[in-house]
């Protein structure tokens, strides 16, 4: 049998067997799961017995919603944005006042949409720094 290298130096030579528990083998095998950069339940434990860090990623699928609403809005504020530069394009090229005038109105109906997104990502993020940041 080839014997490995863990980091280039050290020759893994010397084989450890062991019998876990269920209870203690589903926690492992969560632990690897959780894990991108441990590909092994071998690797787990070497990492574990070298007393080196495991990066565990978590999700909380409570803030999917909170990440649909807050794509929704920054969709929408583009729009408004696209809106806003095709009105002032509009106002530049008339030389009519009235024309103008109308181009102006229309220019202040679409920041108060924009004021009432703003409005409504400022309460998601004050929801949010309420659940995550520290008091």
């Amino acid at each position: 049998m080839k014997e490995r290298k863990s980091d280039g130096s050290r020759q893994l030579s010397y084989r450890i067997h062991t019998r876990l528990t269920k209870e203690k083998y589903d926690e492992l095998s969560d632990l690897l799961g959780q894990s991108r950069s441990l590909h092994s339940l071998s690797e787990l434990l070497r990492n574990i017995l070298d007393n080196k860090k495991i990066i565990i990623e978590t999700c909380d699928v409570s803030l999917n919603k909170v990440m649909e609403e807050l794509s929704a809005i920054r969709k929408e504020l583009q729009a408004i944005g696209v809106n806003i530069n095709q009105v002032t394009h509009a106002f530049h090229q008339t030389d009519m006042q009235d024309e103008k005038l109308f181009q102006a109105l229309e220019i202040v109906k679409i920041y108060q949409q924009a004021d009432l997104k703003v409005t409504e990502l400022f309460a998601i993020i004050a929801n949010l720094s309420k659940k995550w940041l520290p008091k």
